[in-house]
């Protein structure tokens, strides 16, 4: 190979090894020139929207916010910190609420067909009156007649006082008020001589003398007989 031959074929080599390079060039003043009038519109637009807020904006502004940022650089990454924190805990809590959301839908859900919320509803409506029908003054001694009738509940929870009372209750059915008939001292006399009116005596004058304790302030006496 003569020493012509052997120069064509590395200024070959590098012709091709340039090609590349050529079209990169090519494509980077292709892609300018693409830019050229984009940019050119988009400055003139930053230009027209800056007009906005020549008035309210100054150099020295965004200066001060620079140098502010310079110094709260720890508080931002703190607050970069406790975002990160927070975006863990959201990632972390939000399989269970996707389990349990759908659970307490469904426990409401079944609070409403067993008719517990309409009653809630109900109470409040009931509060709600009795706020509009009475003062504060008459809220407060409902509340102490409301203390003073649960006394008495809890007296009436005693054995002897339940079950004297649903013997009390059983008279009514007992009496036939359509055939009695007046009576005098004889026809008392005559009365006391069954055992039930006797009976019925005696429990009136326990019962006398259990009232007799009411003049006493309710206060039993001992040793009654």
């Amino acid at each position: 190979m003569t020493n012509e031959e052997l120069i064509l074929k590395r200024l070959d080599g590098i012709e091709a090894q340039l090609d590349p390079v050529s079209q990169t060039a090519r494509s980077i003043k292709e892609l300018r020139d693409d830019l050229i009038p984009l940019s050119g519109q988009a400055f003139r637009l930053l230009i027209r929207e800056l007009e906005d807020v020549e008035a309210s904006f100054q150099l020295e502004d965004l200066m001060e916010l620079l140098k502010r940022m310079l110094r709260s650089v720890k508080d931002i990454q703190f607050a970069l910190d406790q975002l990160e924190n927070l975006i863990d805990f959201i990632t972390t809590l939000e399989p269970l609420l996707k389990s349990a959301v759908p659970q307490i839908i469904n426990y409401l859900d079944e609070l409403e067909q067993r008719g517990v919320l309409r009653v809630i509803q109900s109470m409040l409506d009931v509060r709600a009156k009795i706020a509009a029908a009475y003062s504060a003054e008459d809220i407060d001694q409902i509340g102490d007649g409301a203390v003073v009738m649960l006394g008495l509940a809890k007296k009436f929870s005693d054995p002897k006082a339940r079950a004297f009372l649903e013997k009390f209750a059983e008279l009514p059915s007992k009496v036939d008020l359509a055939n009695t008939k007046p009576v005098g001292p004889l026809g008392l006399l005559g009365a006391l001589s069954s055992k039930q009116a006797r009976e019925g005596l005696g429990v009136l004058m326990e019962l006398t003398k259990a009232m007799g304790d009411l003049k006493n302030g309710g206060v039993a006496a001992a040793g009654r007989g």
